[in-house]
């Protein structure tokens, strides 16, 4: 199958083998509620009650959900895949963010889900995946990519600092039954971005 045909919006070269980033369909349903729901689980298990956990894993990365999620027009994913395998991917959607300083921007795009697995990381996906969601964000027409980002995650808020997005509040996060904090960051496409890793 040709690249344009798989969906390939991007390549790259990785430490061992070639990196592609594709657009994901209905059919990447099931391999994506499996790869979000353990990586979700690994990145913040460990800090949280299983409890809660459980409840937030089995609402959010069902099969059928992960289909919904796909079927809808106003949403991309973004799925990075490594010497075949399913290393990462993005989710976005049209979403205006609700902060005072851009209560009048209207163009704006939602960072929902940026995960990449664990042992992938410092490899270049992540900058490679983000390239592909600014392009994606640009494509749209829209001006400013926005996401929240767990208080206590640093190498994320760190990661999302060095691609070019600042802090600009916060807002109300459930896991489960307990009510967290996230960082709200944006990014204003066409500003400068700093060179980073990951």
């Amino acid at each position: 199958m040709s690249e344009e045909r798989a969906g390939v919006i991007a390549t790259g070269a990785g430490a061992q083998s070639p990196t592609r980033i594709r657009r994901g369909d209905v059919g990447d349903a099931a391999a994506l509620a499996e790869f979000g729901a353990r990586v979700f689980a690994a990145t913040f298990g460990p800090e949280n009650d299983p409890r809660d956990m459980e409840a937030y894993l089995a609402a959010t990365y069902g099969e059928a959900r992960q289909r919904a999620e796909l079927e809808r027009t106003e949403n991309a994913f973004l799925i990075a895949e490594h010497g075949g395998e399913l290393a990462g991917y993005a989710f976005v959607r049209d979403a205006r963010l609700d902060v005072d300083a851009f209560e009048d921007e209207s163009r704006s795009v939602e960072l929902v889900r940026f995960y990449v697995d664990p042992r992938w990381h410092g490899q270049g996906i992540a900058r490679s995946l983000m390239d592909a969601v600014a392009a994606e964000v640009r494509a749209r027409g829209a001006v400013l990519l926005w996401l929240g980002v767990w208080e206590r995650n640093p190498r994320a808020i760190r990661f999302y600092e060095k691609q070019g997005f600042r802090d600009v509040g916060h807002h109300d996060f459930v896991l489960g039954s307990d009510v967290q904090r996230d960082r709200l960051m944006v990014r204003e496409l066409g500003a400068t971005m700093e060179a980073g890793r990951e």
